[in-house]
C-alpha cells in the first residue's frame, strides 16, 4: 500500500478518536451545557473541546498547516462564560491533554484561519450540533485539502452502529455505546472501522456505495432540520425519480458515511436560500470518503465542489450526493423541481 499521506492519517484518525471520546463525555452528562452564538445556533462544551483537542494534535505533528474551523474562542473567553471553560478545561484534561484555559482557547481559535493556502485542514468538531443535543446522529469531520483539493477524510460518527451497515437507513437509530470511523485518502479507497478501539491502526473494512441503478428503489436522506435543506423540493424530486418510500432524515455528515457504506443512495441538499452558500468543514470529510467508495458528489447543477475559495463554497450551489448510477437522473429531477 501507498504511504500516501500516511502519517496525516495516522495523525488524523488518533485525533477524531479522541474527540470522540470528548464528545462521548460530555453528551452522557450534559445539563444545559450549551450556549448561544450570534447566529443563535447552539453551541456546545463538546464542541469546543473537540477543536481544542483536534487542533492541538495538527499543531503537534504538523505546525505550519493551518487549519479552517467552525468554533473560535471568543465567546468563551468571556468572563461570563467561566463555568463552561473549566468545562471544557476538565473535558480536554481528562481526555490526556493538559492545558490551561488560555492554552485551550490558543488551539481552539487555531481553526480562525480564512484565507486560501496550497494545503490546510478543515474541522467541523461537532457536525450536527442539534443532533447531539437531542440525542442524535452527529459527526466529528476533518479533512486535508490541497491545492483545492481533498486529499484526507475522516468522519467520526459516535453514535453509528456497525451492525446496520448495508441496512435501510431507517434502522440508523443513535447508539452511544456503538460508534464507526470512516476514512479515505485520495486514489486508495474508503474504510470503515469500529471508533471503540484505542489502536491507531489505519487499517478497517473497506466500504462501497450501493449498486441500485433505478431511482425508485432508491434510498432518499436528508437533513434533519428543514432550516438546512428544502424538504418540499426534496419530496418534488423524490416524486419525480418514482421514490415512494419515506425520506430519513438525520443530522450531520453521518448521511455521508450511510451513503459511502451502502445504506442510501441519494442525499439531497437543497439550498433554502438564494444567496446561501455551504461551507467547506460541513462537507469536506464526507465528500471524500463518498466519492473513495464509489460515489459522486456535485452541487445541484452538477458542477463539482470547489473547496479552493476559502471557507465557503462560493462556486456552487447546494449538494447533491449519490451512489453514483443515479447521479444524472438524480440532477435532472432536482433541475426539474426548479433548483439548479
Amino acid at each position: 500500500m501507498s504511504d500516501y499521506l500516511e502519517a496525516e492519517l495516522e495523525v488524523a484518525l488518533a485525533a477524531v478518536r479522541t474527540a470522540a471520546k470528548v464528545c462521548r463525555s460530555v453528551r452522557a452528562s450534559m445539563a444545559g451545557g450549551s450556549m448561544q452564538k450570534d447566529d443563535r445556533s447552539p453551541v456546545t462544551v463538546a464542541d469546543y473541546a473537540s477543536q481544542a483537542v483536534i487542533a492541538r494534535a495538527l499543531a503537534d505533528a504538523f505546525p505550519d498547516d493551518p487549519l479552517v474551523g467552525e468554533e473560535g474562542a471568543d465567546h468563551l473567553r468571556q468572563p461570563e462564560h467561566a463555568e463552561q471553560r473549566l468545562r471544557v478545561r476538565q473535558e480536554v484534561n481528562a481526555a490526556g491533554i493538559n492545558g490551561t484555559d488560555e492554552a485551550i482557547c490558543d488551539w481552539i481559535d487555531r481553526g480562525g484561519y480564512r484565507e486560501y493556502t496550497e494545503r490546510f485542514w478543515t474541522v467541523d468538531p461537532i457536525d450536527g450540533t442539534k443532533g447531539f443535543l437531542r440525542g442524535g446522529q452527529y459527526a466529528i469531520s476533518l479533512a486535508l485539502i490541497v491545492n483545492g483539493r481533498i486529499e484526507l477524510g475522516v468522519l467520526g460518527c459516535p453514535a453509528m452502529t456497525e451492525a446496520a451497515a448495508g441496512a435501510d437507513t431507517s434502522t440508523l437509530e443513535a447508539d452511544d455505546s456503538a460508534g464507526l470511523l470512516f476514512h479515505a485518502v485520495r486514489g486508495r479507497g474508503a474504510f470503515m472501522l469500529p471508533l471503540n478501539t484505542d489502536s491507531s491502526d489505519s487499517a478497517g473494512t473497506r466500504i462501497h456505495t450501493s449498486e441500485v441503478s433505478t431511482a425508485a428503489e432508491a434510498r432518499l436522506c436528508e437533513s434533519y432540520e428543514s432550516s438546512h435543506s428544502r424538504h418540499d423540493v426534496s419530496a418534488d424530486v423524490a416524486e419525480k425519480l418514482g421514490i415512494s418510500r419515506d425520506p430519513v432524515r438525520m443530522d450531520s455528515q453521518a448521511k455521508y458515511a450511510a451513503l459511502a457504506s451502502g445504506r442510501a443512495e441519494i442525499y439531497l441538499r437543497l439550498p433554502t436560500r438564494p444567496d446561501y452558500e455551504e461551507n467547506i468543514w460541513d462537507h469536506a470529510g464526507g465528500v471524500l470518503v463518498v466519492e473513495e467508495a464509489g460515489g459522486t458528489v456535485t452541487d445541484v447543477t452538477g458542477k463539482p465542489l470547489d473547496f479552493s475559495r476559502g471557507p465557503n463554497l462560493s462556486a456552487n450551489r447546494g449538494v447533491v450526493v449519490t451512489c453514483g448510477p443515479l447521479h444524472e437522473e438524480v440532477i435532472a429531477a432536482v433541475r426539474a423541481a426548479g433548483i439548479g
